[in-house]
């Protein structure tokens, strides 16, 4: 494609210089796990997000399962979220053993309804995990006052939206946790998997570093049953490089996803929305329309990519088929019947989006 989904060459050319004596240095030291970067970068994504504590781990899915364990979530739990998101978010909900009750999502935001969110609480409920989907934070203030008064747990997927405010905190530090994936095309990525939790909750945070390294604290002795799930060095050398750049990236982001919505505005596309509630970010620039098929093909005829997410939502997962057997969430189902995701990445010129949408437009 002459314009990908995401341009990671581009941005390591643009880094190499400094990437590359990076990389040298940490292979020369020989501290390979939970070496010196990766502390390091704990310190500074904590300082980041304004949060007490940073616990690393080997990618955005064992970061959920880990923020999940650390709240104490288990066997016959409930933990509300949404059906319209990467399935990571209910594995890991499944992996403690729990739940996922599935709810259906806002039509303009597609993040979670907060009214829906409500009437699914039951006796067996004992967390929420929003998704802070395609980059636009949820209703945090509206979930937190209301987890707070039904004394349930809050949990952030921030798995898009690294660097995303509400009320001015960064997304991730308003929940009892917040979980990050570094998967490469994410707002901020390394050059394979990797993920990081984040918490003020002290105990919390004790038990995700045992968890992560074998249930252990002192070598050879075993508190729990843990994993394995340590962020490798290296991937924390390209974060360290990254994490001072994030606020600029995201800035493009915007600065592209403005000029497609400007471009947008006024014809049969519907545009993202943006709720005002916190900064949007641009994880993915998402829009809806009725012809997908003809506008991904003139898409690709003019060698542009174009993807959509998400295509099946997981309420309708072959895996949660037998659970989820009379469960309706007529929005998410509609919106993933429409959605198109056009190429967003921070090195996506103002001329490169401009052809992209006309492109789109010309094949509607």
């Amino acid at each position: 494609m002459q314009i990908p989904m995401v341009n990671l060459k581009q941005q390591y050319l643009d880094l190499r210089d400094e990437l590359d004596p990076a990389f040298m240095s940490a292979l020369e030291s020989t501290c390979y796990i939970l070496g010196p970067n990766v502390q390091a970068l704990e310190q500074e994504v904590a300082a980041y997000c304004g949060v007490r504590h940073a616990i690393s781990c080997a990618s955005g899915t064992d970061a959920l399962h880990l923020a999940l364990v650390g709240a104490g979530i288990g066997a016959g739990d409930e933990v509300i979220t949404t059906p319209f998101t990467f399935i990571a978010t209910a594995e890991a909900i499944a992996y403690v053993g729990a739940t996922p009750v599935f709810v259906d999502i806002d039509p303009a935001t597609f993040n979670l309804s907060i009214d829906l969110v409500e009437q699914a609480i039951t006796e067996r409920t004992k967390a929420v995990m929003p998704v802070h989907l395609f980059g636009q934070p949820a209703d945090m203030m509206a979930l937190k006052a209301l987890c707070d008064n039904r004394g349930l747990a809050l949990i952030e997927d921030c798995a898009q939206s690294f660097g995303a405010e509400v009320g001015g905190k960064k997304s991730g530090a308003l929940g009892l946790a917040g979980a990050f994936s570094f998967f490469p095309s994410k707002n901020l990525g390394c050059f394979g998997d990797g993920g990081m939790v984040v918490t003020n909750d002290d105990e919390i945070a004790r038990k995700m570093r045992v968890f992560r390294n074998h249930g252990s604290e002192k070598q050879y002795h075993h508190s729990m049953i843990g994993v394995n799930s340590r962020l490798d060095e290296l991937q924390a050398v390209v974060l360290r490089v990254k994490l001072p750049r994030i606020d600029e990236y995201n800035r493009l982001r915007r600065r592209n996803a403005h000029r497609y919505t400007e471009l947008f505005t006024g014809t049969a596309i519907t545009p993202p929305f943006e709720d005002g509630l916190g900064l949007h970010v641009y994880h993915q620039y998402c829009i809806l329309l009725d012809d997908r098929a003809a506008v991904q093909k003139a898409l690709a005829d003019a060698q542009i990519a174009s993807a959509i997410y998400y295509p099946i939502p997981l309420h309708k997962q072959e895996v949660f088929a037998a659970q989820c057997r009379d469960l309706k969430c007529p929005v998410s189902e509609e919106v993933a019947s429409r959605v198109l995701a056009l190429p967003m990445f921070p090195e996506l010129s103002l001329e490169q989006v401009e052809r992209i949408a006309h492109t789109v437009l010309e094949a509607l």
